[in-house]
């Protein structure tokens, strides 16, 4: 598996396997599959509601804990945000069944993000987390996060498509020392991906799939990636895209694919922001 490092030389696999919107009982299956298959990395989050199912998961399987590398999300949190957030941390690595945690992000850039940062930082200091960093942050909330607090984020985890590919973020995101991730990498099947003609040839041209093209190009972007199966054929299958390199002109002909806009909903949108701001996850 390859890795990425991140800015604290904390090392994580750049493909790993995500579980949003796996439902709880489906959770642990899909998992231990998962770990079977050879995935050693997995993204979960307050708000999925599946991180005992995780980490009973990673629990029964018997694979030693420096071999995993688990990141999990804080809900927004408001004042006081430094005692919501650590007690936050707590449930999470308590359902987990974990005594530390590879890497925790904000999820949402909402609420009083500043406090949960400050406790994130202490948690970091601590050696409860070894690695922290956020999700769904703008270019311009990423530097002023940075410019005011002590800990750079090691991670953003935000959007990242064919469809929405992000340049200009990962640029000022990398420049500040911060590595992008990719959440949705197959759009959720939006505009027609899997079929879409461009990455079916290309697919064609390796005897790949368009899953797989889609992974590989993140790859080599140098984009750490989570993709989520319940298909144990469809995991093995993600995992299998270090044996073929897209070309230059290949890579040029996805580029060309970029709407430049997301698929999903803008975060800087006012309804959303008061929808998921207001929201809360026990």
């Amino acid at each position: 598996m390859q890795n990425i490092t991140l800015n604290n030389g904390v090392r994580m696999p750049i493909l790993g396997f995500g579980v949003f919107q796996i439902p709880p009982e489906e959770t642990e299956q899909a998992v231990t599959d998962a770990l079977a298959a050879g995935y050693r990395k997995f993204d979960t989050a307050s708000a999925y509601q599946n991180e005992e199912a995780v980490g009973r998961a990673l629990k029964n399987s018997g694979i030693p804990r420096d071999e995993l590398f688990v990141t999990t999300k804080l809900w927004v949190q408001d004042d006081p945000a430094d005692d919501n957030t650590k007690r936050a941390f707590e449930t999470s690595l308590t359902k987990l069944g974990l005594d530390h945690l590879d890497l925790y992000l904000i999820h949402q850039p909402y609420g009083d993000v500043y406090g949960q940062w400050r406790a994130m930082q202490d948690l970091h200091r601590q050696g409860r987390i070894r690695a922290i960093g956020i999700s769904n942050f703008h270019p311009d909330r990423v530097v002023d996060l940075i410019d005011h607090n002590d800990v750079v984020p090691a991670v953003n985890q935000i959007e990242v498509h064919p469809f929405f590919q992000r340049d200009t973020d990962q640029k000022i995101n990398s420049d500040n020392g911060v590595v992008i991730e990719s959440w949705g990498p197959f759009a959720a099947g939006k505009n027609n991906l899997f079929t879409d003609p461009v990455l079916t040839r290309i697919g064609e041209a390796h005897g790949k799939s368009v899953a797989q093209v889609v992974l590989r190009w993140l790859i080599q972007r140098q984009i750490p990636v989570n993709a989520k199966s319940v298909s144990p054929d469809r995991m093995a299958a993600n995992l299998d895209v270090f044996d073929f390199t897209l070309t230059d002109d290949e890579m040029d002909r996805i580029a060309a694919l970029d709407t430049g806009t997301t698929l999903y909903f803008d975060h800087r949108d006012p309804a959303m922001v008061s929808r998921l701001g207001t929201m809360r996850v026990e």
